[in-house]
């Protein structure tokens, strides 16, 4: 157990020294890609793996993969958008310019219950070790901090914490590193051993499509790309997104795939963290890595977010709402999910107004498509998707215990 421990942190520290190194941390095309990757990546690791592996057993892996591919077709419409936002061979209509600021609304409502989420998540892991792991004082730390953004961005602005958020990326992705090492020696253990489980699902049918509605928010963030103009050009922000979710699917479906064969639904009490149970299992410092990973992954989303919902605020209002009420409004809805909803509920009420957004967007990608002329294969298909957005919309479900 203790090489395990060595070998784990060996891989993080590695995998932390190649992200510093000036030929990855200078890379134009990566800087691009981080902000897209550590968002999609951001929370999804800490609540994906039992999730799946409690609701869908053996096939957990196949759903990661059938949502990580509904998110790149999502991708592919932004893709789209972005494409032809850069051409601009024709003006878009009155029509397409009112679901641009529909869209634009909708995604600054998603920033406030995703962080709510991200707070409530650093809420749950920041109690976990300690003592007082409960969710009054879960909640309780959520709140601390949501009213300690609310003071930071009233009154200093969020310029001081970017460097943060920056550090905050390579140290998630270096404890990824050491998770899924730490994960990969333990499946070998129990393929030596013969004793891999293959647990049947406990949702099947409609229940278990609309729970995966349910958790689209553990995947979102590759929108970001497209809010990117200011410092990279489209094809750029078309590149980077690809990549982004190229490799956070990789880092998905390998992750899932490492979790649903060793543990059974009965290895996994159901609570917020329950990562934490399943990863002291492996190794006694997984635990440790995860929750220094939770509290400065969420807290660096939050801040980013948090910006994000306040400046689209501003900027849809035409200054009427200023920064100020908007982080005010922001923190104030915060604090009624974080004490009126469950974690689960919050990842719901996010997933699905993210895929409000994203079937706004589609419906713009298939505008343009029309606009364009020739390519109705993919008016058609862009349609489709926008029409799946609101049925994830409409239908998606909290995880239940």
């Amino acid at each position: 157990m203790a090489l395990s421990n060595a070998l784990i942190l060996a891989a993080a520290l590695l995998t932390g020294l190649v992200l510093a190194l000036p030929r990855v941390a200078e890379n134009r095309l990566w800087r691009a890609t981080i902000t897209p990757l550590a968002s999609i990546i951001g929370s999804g690791f800490l609540v994906l793996g039992p999730v799946l592996e409690t609701s869908y057993g053996y096939l957990a892996p196949l759903v990661m993969a059938g949502m990580c591919a509904g998110a790149w077709m999502f991708g592919a419409a932004i893709r789209a958008n972005i494409h032809q936002l850069d051409q601009a061979i024709s003006p878009r209509s009155v029509l397409e310019n009112r679901l641009e600021t529909a869209a634009s609304w909708v995604l600054a409502f998603a920033y406030i219950i995703s962080v709510a989420y991200y707070l409530n998540l650093l809420g749950a892991f920041g109690v976990s070790l300690t003592e007082v792991d409960d969710r009054y004082h879960a909640r309780l730390l959520a709140s601390a901090v949501l009213v300690l953004i609310l003071v930071v961005g009233w009154t200093r602005g969020f310029h001081a914490l970017e460097r943060l958020e920056q550090v905050s990326v390579g140290i998630k992705l270096a404890i990824i590193a050491g998770l899924i090492f730490g994960l990969i020696l333990f499946n070998a253990e129990h393929l030596r051993a013969g004793d891999l489980q293959f647990s049947p699902p406990e949702l099947t049918g409609w229940p278990a499509i609309t729970l995966a509605f349910g958790l689209i928010v553990t995947i979102q963030g590759f929108e970001t790309s497209r809010y990117l103009k200011a410092s990279y050009d489209a094809a750029t922000r078309i590149r980077s997104m690809r990549r982004a979710q190229l490799v956070s699917a990789a880092i998905y479906i390998v992750y899932i795939g490492l979790i649903a064969y060793v543990f059974t639904p009965s290895d996994l009490p159901f609570s917020e963290t329950a990562i934490i149970d399943m990863m002291r299992i492996v190794a006694p410092v997984l635990p440790v890595l995860l929750v220094a990973a939770a509290l400065s992954a969420q807290f660096s989303a939050a801040v980013a977010d948090t910006g994000g919902s306040g400046g689209l605020m501003v900027e849809l209002s035409g200054g009427r709402i200023k920064l100020r009420q908007a982080y005010a409004v922001l923190v104030g809805a915060g604090l009624v999910l974080t004490w009126t909803a469950n974690l689960f509920e919050i990842i719901a009420y996010a997933s699905r107004a993210f895929a409000l957004y994203y079937a706004l967007q589609a419906a713009l990608a298939a505008l343009g498509a029309w606009r364009a002329g020739g390519q109705s294969l993919r008016m058609t298909g862009y349609a489709s998707l926008c029409l799946l957005g609101l049925a994830i919309t409409a239908f998606g479900t909290p995880v239940e215990g």
